[in-house]
């Protein structure tokens, strides 16, 4: 049985509405970004009440900091369920395959990556910081387990590649290949599996 399931129908309506606001928090970031996002876009965009909003989330910062922990669990929970057989550089192939799908449908918006203010106010937020550490320590020994079997590099620093790979989550290339390109997600996302694990050469 869910945890849904369980709760009240007044409880389950107001979690499916709280699923709703960072929907849609999630979609205009996307568009907008921090600072333009007003907290108006987001009862707009639901089709709630400001006041309503406000029963959820307190602040602009709240909502943003909870959309983005949103995120950072469907990839813990993504990595969790991924099949034990797999080597480590099949499951980091297979979350950032689940990561570039996940953004070129518009539900990763990478703040942190663009927005000092951002970054500033996450790490404020223990509850992002841990979710966080938990998948880096995560990715860091899938890293250093596929440096091992001489799937990546061994001779590169498990941080060069660690990052290298954080980055390919938020490559503009797939945002440009996406609107001028006019290929099919899974063509892009190919591509950029490519080019992320095998460089550009032949």
């Amino acid at each position: 049985m869910s945890i849904l399931s369980r709760l009240s129908f007044k409880d389950q309506a107001f979690k499916l509405r709280e699923s709703a606001i960072l929907d849609a928090t999630t979609a205009v970031l996307s568009t907008k970004g921090f600072d333009l996002m007003t907290m108006d876009d987001i009862a707009g965009a639901v089709g709630i009440s400001k006041p309503s909003l406000y029963k959820h989330f307190k602040s602009k910062e709240d909502l943003v900091g909870e959309a983005l922990i949103r995120l950072i669990d469907g990839a813990v929970d993504y990595l969790a369920q991924l099949d034990n057989t797999l080597s480590p550089i099949g499951k980091l192939s297979a979350l950032l395959e689940w990561a570039l799908r996940v953004r070129l449908e518009g539900g990763m918006p990478f703040l942190p990556s663009t927005s000092p203010h951002v970054r500033d106010m996450l790490m404020r937020n223990m509850s992002y910081v841990l979710r966080v550490m938990k998948l880096n320590g995560q990715l860091e020994k899938l890293v250093a387990a596929a440096q091992k079997t001489g799937d990546l590099n061994p001779d590169l620093p498990s941080d060069v590649i660690l990052f290298s790979y954080y980055s390919r989550t938020c490559d503009p290339a797939a945002e440009f290949l996406q609107k001028f390109s006019k290929m099919p997600h899974d063509d892009i996302v190919a591509h950029m599996l490519k080019v992320a694990f095998n460089g550009l050469k032949t």
